[in-house]
């Protein structure tokens, strides 16, 4: 008889789904629907096997992060099950490298102290003690990148990024959480054609996205549209461009909204651009970051440009 294994306590599962065993031992598991539709009793497995009925419905992301839904899932076999805010707790780094990639733009590398488990894509949170912290994208790749890379922008008064670029330096020590986010290339499906969208910093997620398609050998179009005011907003341009020499899939295009373009920039705003080149995206996956007021306007432009809601992934901050 398969066991359900939570917060370090077992419980005989019988014929009973995962939200039924739990909330039957007094466990508060958030539930709604209690048909798998709703998605609001979602958890995460560590340890055992997850019934594919279980992740009916769910982004490929999530089901990549074993997460499932409690009220369809019904073990054949024991599982450790966690909520999705569960293990989000604190690692230690040492501060790799740092340096400028634009005037107010800082990459960091760093390196865990212990193996830390991410996807491309995925944030992580820095501390700059036990009550202030900040998210920040990875950029780097897990097969391809020694260190982790993130891009941080300076924001005006903010409290994490401006002591990031004051203080910090190579051979520091930082503490970081796990990685989360859902956010990251799923392999499979590879002649799928991927419209990648980014304002400012935005792009870390999305370099660290399309190289781990690349990596993976996806055959689809690979459009990468990175928006500014002018030239100034832009870095990673000699990394992006020397990818799409190599690389007949993959495009990059920078966008200019603000003054006369540049030769080698598009003149518009980032979305504006990217649809009139892309304006039937019927198929295609989307990925897109950045602004919140970008990403919004986005997420509903695209859809009415054909892509489907299930392959649409957004990351604003």
């Amino acid at each position: 008889m398969a066991k359900v294994i939570y917060g370090g306590q077992s419980y005989e599962c019988g014929e009973n789904s995962v939200l039924d065993c739990l909330t039957a031992q007094g466990v508060a598991v958030p539930s709604s629907c209690r048909s798998g539709v709703c998605q609001t009793c979602l958890m995460r497995a560590i340890k055992g096997d997850v019934p594919e009925e279980a992740r009916a419905g769910l982004k490929p992301t999530l089901a990549a992060q074993n997460y499932f839904m409690a009220c369809s899932c019904y073990p054949d076999t024991d599982i450790e099950v966690v909520l999705p805010e569960a293990g989000l707790g604190k690692l230690a780094a040492k501060v790799a490298s740092v340096e400028y990639l634009g005037a107010d733009i800082l990459g960091i590398r760093l390196n865990p102290a212990s193996p830390l488990e991410y996807k491309a894509g995925q944030f992580v949170s820095l501390f700059k003690d036990e009550a202030t912290a900040r998210c920040y994208s990875l950029a780097s790749v897990p097969a391809q990148d020694e260190a982790l890379f993130l891009n941080v922008r300076r924001v005006p008064n903010g409290l994490v990024s401006n002591w990031l670029f004051e203080n910090l330096k190579a051979g520091d020590e930082i503490a970081i959480s796990a990685a989360s986010g859902d956010c990251f290339y799923v392999p499979g499906k590879t002649e799928q054609h991927i419209m990648l969208i980014a304002t400012g910093t935005g792009l870390a997620p999305l370099y660290g996205i399309v190289r781990d398609a690349l990596l993976n050998g996806h055959q689809g179009k690979l459009s990468l549209y990175h928006g500014g005011y002018d030239t100034n907003g832009f870095y990673l341009v000699d990394e992006l461009k020397k990818l799409a020499e190599t690389h007949d899939n993959f495009s990059y295009v920078p966008c200019v909204s603000d003054g006369v373009a540049p030769a080698g920039y598009a003149q518009g705003i980032v979305l504006d651009v990217a649809l009139a080149e892309n304006p039937d995206l019927t198929g295609w996956r989307i990925f897109l970051c950045g602004n919140p007021n970008m990403v919004k306007a986005a997420k509903q432009q695209t859809f009415f440009a054909g892509a489907s809601m299930r392959d649409i992934f957004a990351d604003p901050f």
